[in-house]
């Protein structure tokens, strides 16, 4: 066995500095939530899943109170224009606080959600899943560029 010492100041300041980039990636989880938060508003755009499955179009009863017969988009278009990320040091959340959020993304039964004091069921009819979150593999490659950028920034001299 042998060891090998290598004492380089440029080398050994590289190294601290990626090693303590490494003990706090939050500047690296903000860049990827900026990524995902811009493709999941894309989403809504392009009507398609992650995986690239086109969303369920509106029924015809929901066609028929919309202006925009765009799938989860609302009057208000509240859910496709609040998606947000909060990164810290070692990961980062995607996703939406909107009451409508997890009932778009899974959906839901009809009745699903209990009775209206008339009986009448919530939600009223069938909501089919359009799940706007998830990892595509264009966000894929995107995290792993940003962090291939974010090493190197660490590696590279002051």
């Amino acid at each position: 066995m042998f060891t090998v010492e290598l004492k380089d100041q440029a080398v050994t300041a590289a190294l601290m500095r990626a090693y303590a980039e490494m003990e706090d990636a939050t500047p690296l989880m903000q860049d990827i939530g900026e990524l995902l938060t811009e493709s999941t508003k894309q989403r809504f755009l392009n009507g398609r899943a992650a995986d690239g499955t086109v969303w369920a179009p509106n029924s015809a009863s929901t066609l028929a109170r919309k202006k925009d017969p765009r799938p989860l988009f609302g009057e208000t278009r509240s859910l496709s224009s609040q998606i947000f990320s909060e990164a810290g040091r070692d990961q980062v959340e995607v996703g939406s606080n909107r009451i409508q959020a997890a009932t778009m993304q899974f959906g839901a039964a009809k009745g699903a959600f209990g009775t209206m004091a008339n009986g009448s069921p919530i939600p009223w009819g069938t909501i089919p899943a359009r799940p706007f979150l998830g990892i595509s593999a264009e966000d894929r490659d995107g995290i792993l560029e940003a962090i291939a950028a974010w090493m190197s920034g660490a590696l590279t001299a002051p």
